[in-house]
């Protein structure tokens, strides 16, 4: 079969991008041609990849994100495909695989009814409801977290039966290996870390949906003793200016480092001692599964979609909605101030990484796309 898939940018570091990528490389593995629509491509192209940039300008994103969904239509009606697959919300797909959260209920729980009035929203709205609109039956939609399904169903009604949950995807790469603790050791002499120092990490693109702000009030919130001997590393690929701003005000420069995007992530997991992921939303959370399977302790925000992980597995603790800032100070403190715990989560998480159901996502997902069911 040919497939076409469809999403606005590819870069290497985006959980979508790096979703797509492994989901078409699977696909080409068993015998299917590939193109690829996008508006930008980042990195190295894969070997038998057709992948067209699509030729469209606007000033304005929504503006620009509503003209590709149109010219690839448009292409697509002259160079047919056997599937078209989308990353982005658009019209004419047969699979789209729902990475991003429903935009109508951020909309109108996020925004005053006057954003409803503007282009944006009105050209977002239409590409989402292209998926999801009941008479947009020829599409499937693959789901990776069963939060957002309610919203798609009272905002415009969508079959229950079109929606496909996929279990997690994560990465192999991330286990612990039976070397871990000799990673860890060489890790934290590489980057100047004392036994009795503590290290946190903050991963994702996004830092502001990620909670950094969060992140930084509860570290500068610390015992006087405690927040002395604790770092935190922000990874990810975003603006950190405010950021780095906000951390020179609560007198924490000396003890933040933002690192950028990373290609050896599962070196950071292994070397740390908690991962936070205070988040405002959050679709899945694919890190808090990635800390996971390497042992390393989470403190999370419960909104996200793979939060409940954490708690089935006794792998961390995380912070009710809604939110308090004080519950996320206190259960910081907490964590760091007890070793004995910090250990109990991390061999629970171990444990529950051999043997839950949380790498095959991507084979699921491709099952799907060539078969029209998961297995």
């Amino acid at each position: 079969m040919q497939l076409a898939f469809c999403l606005f940018k590819y870069f290497p570091y985006g959980g979508l991008q790096r979703d797509f990528l492994r989901i078409a490389l699977a696909c080409q593995a068993r015998g299917h041609g590939i193109r690829v629509y996008t508006l930008e491509w980042q990195g190295e192209i894969p070997s038998g990849f057709e992948v067209q940039l699509v030729p469209v300008r606007a000033w304005q994103n929504h503006t620009r994100c509503s003209k590709f969904a149109a010219w690839v239509e448009a292409d697509l009606a002259r160079r047919p495909v056997d599937r078209v697959i989308g990353f982005n919300k658009m019209p004419g797909l047969d699979v789209y695989y729902a990475a991003d959260p429903c935009f109508e209920e951020k909309a109108r729980t996020l925004h005053s009814p006057l954003y409803r009035l503007g282009g944006r929203y009105r050209r977002f709205a239409a590409l989402e409801r292209a998926v999801f609109a009941p008479e947009s039956r020829r599409t499937e939609i693959l789901m990776i977290s069963r939060a957002q399904q309610p919203f798609f169903e009272r905002h415009y009604g969508t079959p229950p039966e079109r929606f496909h949950l996929l279990p997690p995807g994560i990465s192999t790469d991330r286990r612990a290996p039976v070397d871990a603790p000799a990673i860890r050791v060489a890790f934290r002499a590489e980057f100047g870390l004392d036994d009795d120092d503590l290290l946190l990490l903050l991963i994702g693109s996004g830092f502001r949906t990620k909670g950094l702000d969060r992140c930084l009030k509860a570290l500068a919130a610390l015992p006087e003793a405690l927040g002395k001997r604790t770092r935190l590393f922000v990874i990810g690929k975003d603006k950190s200016h405010s950021f780095q701003r906000q951390a020179r005000l609560l007198g924490l420069n000396e003890r933040v480092a933002f690192l950028g995007s990373r290609d050896d992530v599962p070196r950071f997991l292994f070397g740390a001692d908690l991962l936070i992921h205070p988040a405002y939303s959050e679709n899945t959370g694919t890190v808090l599964l990635e800390a996971l399977v390497a042992g390393l302790p989470v403190l999370a925000t419960d909104i996200c979609g793979y939060a409940h992980y954490i708690d089935e597995a006794g792998a961390g603790r995380l912070i009710a909605s809604p939110f308090a800032q004080k519950a996320l100070d206190d259960a910081l403190a907490e964590m760091l101030a007890d070793p004995e715990a910090r250990a109990r989560y991390s061999s629970n998480a171990i444990a529950f990484s051999e043997q839950a159901d949380i790498y095959s996502l991507h084979e699921k997902a491709v099952d799907f796309i060539l078969n029209g069911r998961t297995a």
